[in-house]
């Protein structure tokens, strides 16, 4: 009865209690210096659905489904994903810490006399202990908030690691497309260079040319097959990363792309909608304003070091020579408990004004994190932009270096030029047309670019 007196009093100062410290807030807009629009666009963003699975705008099936399995077998997302099991289990413990702790003990002795005795006894106990830490000034809650705000950096982590590898898996299939195509260049232009070697020879043998002729033929045929190899290499140093990138060993993908396909392009036009919403979509983003929410919660959990802390415990046990006899007497135990600073030399208030500065540090760089996601954006748009200006161009410029080198090779035959015009035309071509399939990977890999600036690669 005399316990039961005390409980008003508890419960009047939990349900009084209130947590010390700043709330988080989230930033203005206008104080991340975010922008109303993009400089280079301010047309309607793509739904959801759409950045969440961009790479199927590319209309490749094989892009789509290496794509598919990176998400699902990538060895990093894997490691994330574990990381955030860990901090959801965080979670739990901070939870865990605004509950009483209980546990129970129990013993049973025998005592036998060995010699001269009066004979032999038993005893048993058994107790029950419980204790706990009234919240009152907030601490265990700010750190219920610091450990959610770690789950949701540790989940939005995750997402920038899947969107990270959706953007470089699809890089890299673009890189194995573009030499795949920049192969086929060399070894159709080999092939012309071939044909040029014999006519030379021909004209040689025949006393129209001197071997000169023939010599500039053969040099510019072998420099051609020279860079063939190297584009062998970087082909399977791709591939290889492909294979990586899914999960799979170096070498198991080579088998998939080995029939050459174009280089797949996305849309024409790709709209980034308003700036704010990177606020929303960038998962690297909302990592950084968790980790600043994160720090807000702990300027709470150091000043309530300033205050009292009430901590009770409490204990029930029963003892007995018989285990009939336990439950018969029972002894309970209340103790409650006042711990407050009194000199701590400003130890306290100085982890209290450092843990401020950590806020303001962190707010620092979330904003920094936003201007240079703006920045990201910015530059894709206009990379895309003149990526695909710079295609056009090159297209032009293989139309007319085909046509000059079909006229060289003709007038060169009739003995109308001399063979270094011949050369110098189809020198023009195999550049023209490298330069052509360069451009148009260029555009493509502009493309993914924007899309992984824009936030895309998450949320199915």
């Amino acid at each position: 009865m005399r316990i039961l007196t005390f409980l008003p009093l508890l419960l009047l100062l939990v349900l009084s209690a209130c947590a010390v410290g700043p709330n988080y807030a989230r930033p203005e807009v206008k104080a991340l210096r975010v922008p109303d629009v993009y400089r280079s666009t301010t047309a309607t963003p793509p739904t959801a659905v759409e950045m969440a699975s961009w790479w199927r705008s590319f209309n490749d099936p094989m892009l789509s489904a290496l794509v598919q399995n990176a998400l699902a077998s990538n060895t990093d997302i894997d490691a994330a994903t574990a990381r955030l099991r860990q901090a959801r289990a965080s979670v739990k413990g901070a939870r865990g810490a605004l509950l009483p702790s209980v546990s129970a003990s129990g013993s049973a002795a025998d005592r036998e006399s060995l010699n001269g005795g009066s004979g032999s006894s038993d005893s048993y106990q058994v107790g029950l202990d419980a204790s706990w830490e009234a919240d009152i000034f907030g601490a265990n809650r700010r750190s219920v908030d610091v450990a959610q705000s770690g789950a949701v950096r540790a989940e939005a982590n995750l997402h920038d690691v899947q969107r990270a590898i959706a953007a470089e898996l699809a890089l890299n299939y673009i890189e194995a497309r573009s030499v795949q195509a920049r192969l086929k260049v060399a070894r159709t232009n080999l092939g012309y260079q071939d044909e040029t070697v014999q006519i030379a020879g021909w004209r040689n043998r025949a006393g129209l040319v001197s071997a000169l002729d023939v010599e500039q033929a053969r040099v510019l045929r072998a420099q051609t097959a020279a860079t063939i190899p190297q584009l062998e290499t970087s082909y399977a140093n791709v591939t290889n990363r492909i294979a990586v990138l899914i999960g799979e060993a170096p070498g198991d993908v080579t088998p998939m792309l080995e029939n050459a396909q174009q280089i797949p392009l996305g849309p024409d036009a790709v709209e980034a909608g308003i700036p704010a919403s990177l606020l929303e979509r960038r998962p690297d983003l909302i990592a950084a304003e968790a980790n600043l929410a994160a720090e807000v919660a702990r300027i709470g959990i150091a000043e309530a070091q300033l205050y009292p802390a009430l901590r009770l415990t409490g204990s029930l046990s029963s003892n007995a020579f018989s285990l009939g006899g336990l439950g018969a007497s029972i002894i309970g135990n209340l103790v409650g408990g006042v711990t407050a600073p009194i000199f701590q030399g400003g130890q306290i208030r100085a982890q209290i004004e450092g843990q401020r500065a950590s806020a303001d540090a962190a707010l620092a760089t979330y904003r920094g994190s936003v201007l240079r996601a703006l920045e990201d954006v910015e530059n894709a748009l206009v990379a895309l932009d003149k990526a695909k200006a710079r295609e056009a161009q090159f297209i032009l410029a293989e139309t007319a270096a085909r046509n000059a080198e079909r006229y060289a090779r003709t007038r060169y035959q009739a003995g109308l030029i001399d063979f270094q015009s011949l050369l110098e035309a189809q020198r023009s071509l195999l550049s023209a047309e490298d330069a052509r399939t360069t451009a148009r990977a260029a555009r493509a890999s502009a493309n993914v670019q924007l899309y992984k600036a824009l936030g895309g690669g998450w949320g199915l």
